[in-house]
């Protein structure tokens, strides 16, 4: 694959995976669990999203392979 279309796909993919963990979180924290309740699946959301960044960083962005 060319790298401009690792990269597009790539970015649908991490975009498709951040919505749907968001989403989740967020449903999680407006529904019976509450803020507090939802709160530590929060942070491993955020961890979640920035390691997927990452691997999207390191896997088509960066130039050096």
């Amino acid at each position: 694959m060319s790298r401009t279309v690792t990269i597009i796909v790539a970015m649908i993919g991490t975009a498709l995976m951040m919505t749907f963990v968001i989403g989740l979180s967020h449903s999680i924290s407006t529904g019976f669990a509450g803020f507090k309740g939802g709160m530590p699946f929060m942070i491993i959301t955020i961890f979640v999203i920035c390691l997927a960044l990452y691997d999207f960083w390191e896997e088509a962005v960066r130039k050096d392979k």
